[in-house]
């Protein structure tokens, strides 16, 4: 039995959708993706990232937006970032300003429904956005957070902060962040063996 071919969306059809839709969707290789709720720790993981970051970098060039704001990867790719800093003028694409072209910095918090696509392809896509210097993976199972930066030869490195003595610094932005901040009233599970 012969298959129907899908029809894939062009990038102003999903814009078009996702624009006038209840609920956000994200985009790739012209399919559109909704995204699932959170739980209340990654809501209060993300909540607490961003009150931080919006405190550290007051009054310098570079500003946190949450998870409402679009991130333009390329014409194939729209995604919606949990926190996402830009620095500089505020660059949007095609005069839209509801999509961030140019972020610094990048924020996942990981749930068992993202965590491949985070650690995966959408790190593969986010690796291709020439701004992009810090993807940073927070975990809420446990207090870690995983922080890749981008060096200036292109190579990604890896820096682990486990527990709520650690600090996440992000030199690229110029913030340091304990981890007990971020994890702030976040009822971590107990561990299973």
């Amino acid at each position: 039995m012969a298959s129907n071919p899908v029809s894939k969306l062009t990038e102003e059809q999903y814009l078009a959708l996702d624009r006038v839709a209840e609920f956000k969707s994200e985009f790739v290789d012209g399919e559109m993706f909704a995204m699932a709720g959170g739980s209340n720790r990654h809501a209060l993981i993300q909540g607490n990232l961003f009150g931080e970051l919006y405190v550290a970098l007051r009054g310098s060039a570079c500003r946190p937006f949450g998870s409402d704001s679009r991130v333009r990867v390329s014409s194939r790719a729209y995604v919606y970032p949990d926190v996402t800093v830009v620095c500089g003028r505020q660059r949007t694409a095609k005069a839209d300003d509801d999509i961030l072209i140019d972020p610094v910095s990048i924020f996942e918090v990981l749930s068992s429904s993202t965590e491949k696509y985070d650690r995966g392809l959408k790190f593969q896509l986010y690796r291709t956005i020439d701004s992009l210097k810090d993807y940073v993976l927070l975990n809420q199972e446990e207090v870690l957070v995983e922080q890749f930066t981008r060096r200036p030869d292109g190579i990604w490195t890896l820096r682990d902060c486990r527990g709520p003595d650690e600090e996440l610094k992000i030199d690229s932005i110029g913030v340091a962040i304990p981890l007990r901040r971020i994890y702030d009233q976040v009822e971590i599970p107990p561990a299973t063996d």
